[in-house]
Parts: C-alpha cells; sequence; structure tokens
C-alpha cells in the first residue's frame, strides 16, 4: 500500500522515537531525516532536531542537506566559527547551492555585519529557484540597520514574486509608517488593490492608513471592504468598531465588537472596547459588566483595570479605585500613568504617605510635570519632611527655574528650618516673580505668613 507523504513522514518520526525509547539503531534514508529534523525545527523541539541530525550524519556524513542542518543549529548555538567552517567546505563541493549562501549570510547578521550579509543574499539571487524569500531576507537586514527605504523596497520585490505572502505586505506598510509617509503607503496599496481587489488583508491596511490619517469615513469604507472580502475576518470588524467609536457611533460600534466574539474564541480587549462604548452611551451597569469580563477572561490585562479604576474615580469611589489602580501596578508597575493614579487617589482619600510614594514613583519613571514635583513636596510639609522637600524642589528648579510656586515653597521651607536669611532671600525671588503667588506660604506657611517682616516685604512687592 501507497502511503501519502504526510502518511510516509508520520511513521518515519514514530519509527525515529521508537528507535530513541529502546536504543536500538535502525536505517532512515537521508530524506527521512529531513522530514524528521525540519518538523522538530518547526515545532520548536530543538533538542530532538539536534540528535536527528548527529544521527543523520553517522548513516549519512555526505548529505549536503543534513550539513546544512547542521548548520543551522550551530548558529543557534552561537558556534559560529565551526559553522563558517563547515560552510566553507560545503561552498566547495556546491557552490551554485543557495542555502549555503543564506547561511552564510545569517552568520555575517549574527556578527552585526549586514552589509556583508546583504552582499551574500544577493549572490545567492543568482542561484535561488525561489527569489522571494532572498529578498524577504535581504529586506529584513537592512531593517536590522534601519534602512526602511532598502527594506520596504525588498519587502516589495519579495511580494511581486510571491503575491500572498501577507508578512511581506505588512512589513511594507510598516516601512511606510515607520517613515510617516502614510498617503504613499496608500497609493501603494490602491496600486495593489487595482490587481487584488478582494484581498482583505491589503483592505484592512487601506483603512488602518487612512485612520492614521484621520479620515475615518473613508477608512470605515475600507474595512467594509475588507468585511465583503472575507466576512469572517476579525480583525477588520475590531477595526471597523474603533472607527465607529471616533465616529461617536457606539451602538454599531458595539455590534461590530459583538461579532469578533462570535466569529473567534473571547478577547479581553473586545470586551473592554464594549465597556468603553457603554460608558459612553451613559448604560453604567453594562459598562461595568463588560470591563468585569475583560478582566476575567485576561487577568493581565492592565487597560481593563485601568478603566475598571476610571470607572470608579468618575463615581467617586476612592476605594474601589483604589483597590483596581493596585491590581493594574502589580501588573505593569514602572507605567508612570498608573503611579500618577495611584497618587492622586491616595491623596483624595488623605492616605499621605502612600499619596507621597506615588508621586516619589512617578518622578523616578520620569514625569516631570511641574505639578507633579509641587504635589509632592506639599505631601513631604504635611509630613513634617522638610529637608527632604527642599531636595524635591531643588531638583524642580533644574527643570523649572524662576517659577514663583517653587520659590515660595523653598523661602517657606527655610524659614521652618530656622534659616531666615535663606527664607527672606528666596522670598524676594518669589516676590520678583509673581507677587499674587504669595497666597502659597499663607495656605503652608500660615504661621512664618504672619510675621511681620514677612507681610511688610509682600506689602513692599506689592505696591
Amino acid at each position: 500500500m501507497h502511503l501519502s507523504q504526510n502518511e510516509d513522514d508520520n511513521f518515519s518520526l514514530t519509527k525515529f522515537e521508537s528507535m530513541l525509547k529502546t536504543n536500538d539503531v535502525l536505517f532512515f534514508d537521508s530524506n527521512e531525516f529531513e522530514a524528521i529534523i525540519f518538523h522538530y525545527l518547526e515545532s520548536g523541539k530543538f533538542a530532538l532536531a539536534k540528535k536527528a541530525v548527529k544521527l543523520g550524519l553517522e548513516q549519512h556524513p555526505h548529505a549536503s542537506v543534513l550539513q546544512l542542518f547542521k548548520v543551522e543549529i550551530l548558529i543557534f548555538e552561537n558556534k559560529l566559527t565551526e559553522a563558517d567552517s563547515l560552510l566553507n567546505s560545503l561552498h566547495d563541493l556546491e557552490p551554485s547551492n543557495e542555502e549555503v549562501y543564506i547561511q552564510k549570510a545569517n552568520i555575517f547578521s549574527k556578527r552585526d555585519n549586514h552589509k556583508m550579509a546583504i552582499q551574500t543574499l544577493e549572490t545567492a539571487l543568482d542561484f535561488a529557484p525561489d527569489a522571494a524569500e532572498i529578498y524577504s531576507l535581504i529586506a529584513m537586514e537592512y531593517m536590522f540597520m534601519e534602512d526602511y527605504d532598502n527594506a520596504k523596497y525588498n519587502f516589495m520585490k519579495c511580494l511581486e514574486l510571491e503575491e500572498e505572502d501577507f508578512a511581506a505586505l505588512y512589513n511594507i506598510i510598516y516601512c511606510f509608517d515607520f517613515l510617516e509617509q502614510h498617503q504613499e503607503a496608500i497609493d501603494y496599496l490602491n496600486m495593489f488593490l487595482n490587481k487584488h481587489p478582494y484581498c482583505e488583508v491589503a483592505w484592512l491596511q487601506i483603512g488602518k492608513e487612512y485612520f492614521n490619517l484621520k479620515d475615518y469615513e473613508k477608512a470605515l469604507t475600507a474595512f467594509d471592504f475588507a468585511i465583503i472580502s472575507d466576512e469572517y475576518f476579525v480583525g477588520a470588524y475590531m477595526e471597523k468598531g474603533k472607527v465607529l467609536e471616533k465616529l461617536k457611533r457606539h451602538q454599531e460600534a458595539i455590534e461590530n465588537y459583538m461579532v469578533t466574539l462570535e466569529l473567534d474564541d473571547p478577547m479581553a480587549y473586545a470586551y473592554l472596547r464594549i465597556g468603553k462604548c457603554y460608558e459612553k452611551l451613559k448604560l453604567q451597569k453594562e459598562a461595568l459588566a463588560f470591563y468585569e469580563k475583560a478582566v476575567d477572561e485576561d487577568p493581565l490585562l492592565d487597560k481593563a483595570w485601568i478603566a475598571i479604576t476610571d470607572f470608579h474615580l468618575r463615581k467617586l469611589d476612592y476605594q474601589n479605585a483604589l483597590y483596581y489602580i493596585n491590581k493594574a501596578i502589580s501588573i505593569d508597575s514602572e507605567n508612570v500613568l498608573y503611579w500618577k493614579r495611584y497618587a492622586k487617589i491616595n491623596n483624595r482619600l488623605n492616605f499621605v504617605e502612600e499619596a507621597e510614594k506615588g508621586y516619589r514613583k512617578t518622578l523616578e519613571l520620569g514625569n516631570y510635570e511641574l505639578e507633579t514635583w509641587i504635589t509632592r513636596c506639599d505631601l513631604l510639609i504635611n509630613l513634617g519632611e522638610y529637608e527632604t522637600a527642599l531636595d524635591v524642589l531643588f531638583q524642580a528648579i533644574e527643570f523649572y527655574p524662576d517659577t514663583a510656586e517653587i520659590e515660595y515653597r523653598v523661602a517657606g521651607l527655610y524659614f521652618s528650618l530656622n534659616e531666615g536669611e535663606k527664607g527672606y532671600y528666596h522670598l524676594r525671588r518669589a516676590l520678583k516673580i509673581d507677587v499674587e503667588y504669595s497666597i502659597i506660604v499663607e495656605e503652608l506657611f500660615p504661621m512664618i505668613f504672619r510675621r511681620n517682616s514677612v507681610q511688610n516685604l509682600i506689602e513692599k512687592y506689592s505696591q
């Protein structure tokens, strides 16, 4: 009975794995070994692939394809010198084997010599029966060099030869987007669609480009064509929902997001967007229900936790808001926006130490807004940590020199630390900048504000 290729490969795999279990040595022809190794590499079973290469070369020491698999494994293990040596031997035997040049280019690329990798791949084009793959590899080398124009050109060559290579199409648009050439991307996609009018991926991409240009009506039309081309195209319904949100057609957006849930496994992001739409429609109960579905579906979706946080913030329910912002921070502790919310919520709850910690973390993560510096300083004043508050203000001065809000606080802190000379110096600086902000001293340092000398100085600059 003649076996199909797939059945043949499965038989070889079963036979090979049985051999490994029993330690018997069975014979396989080189084609069988090729299929076995390819299967293991595709499945990510690297150790089994390596074992198959070793056994294959023991039985077929001169099989060039098996030697090339060995090269691939050596490169993966970063044994580049050994791989290079083996490739040189193979090149002497088969100078027109394009795979030798591809692996040689891979070594150059691993060594960050992308120009030589490109030159080697261009040589491979002379021998390759399928040039599309080579153009794609050349394009990736240009991507490593951040030469997006040449990367784009080579992905286009790849797509000309392999018109259903959607990975190449996505990469072309990625290059256009990186170069901020949105109109050029639209022109290219229109040209492509003239040849392939029912390519749903191209319609999706052109819709995204119109979305980037804020031309929402044209984006909507493009996504409709993507759906006409493939009524089961989940991505098109998702993108159409986003456009409808921008057009404030929230009920229609919900309907499109609902379609994605019917066509595919439930997605937390779709639940999140539906919740946002319901909130815009002022259907609070439904909004919260879908936010909760989002976190149930994907507990690591921090944006969903934030959506629930903001939902409770808008209702002034700070206790619940604090619970959910802590959830978001536990997922992404380096997100400055989360720490800002954490600080503000704790401040509203009068949890001064926690609020100060939040603003401190916000500054550590690079949020240098004036309000952040000042609010943290005021919390430290509230905690009686005057010297730390001064340190914070002097850091703020580097970003905001000659700022009245800072100088008044510095003056008040020096007075509080019984360093009157420095206090008067900074009070004068503050008054020169803006006398009306002297109310800061009255609010934060009322005892100092009532001093006659301070009152006289303020009166002098007010006249």
